[in-house]
């Protein structure tokens, strides 16, 4: 797991929104589907978020699973 960088503080947002970090040149709908494949191939991510309530339908990510994803992978 990558080292959370002191500089990116995790904030409730959109799935969209934080896609967008990653993927900034794409569309909103574009990003969010490759987000989602980076999430879904990566198990222990996904398995951390599991427990903390994450669903795929859910639109909005906690501070907590931002961080999470943060922390798999990397600073967007």
């Amino acid at each position: 797991m990558n080292e959370m960088n002191p500089l990116f503080r995790p904030i409730v947002m959109s799935k969209s929104e934080l896609a967008l970090l990653y993927f900034p040149t794409i569309t909103p709908e574009s990003a969010t589907n490759r987000l989602m494949r980076w999430i879904y191939g990566c198990p222990p991510l996904l398995q951390e978020l599991e427990a903390t309530g994450y669903h795929r339908s859910q639109k909005l990510l906690t501070s907590r699973q931002v961080a999470l994803i943060v922390a798999h992978l990397g600073v967007p």
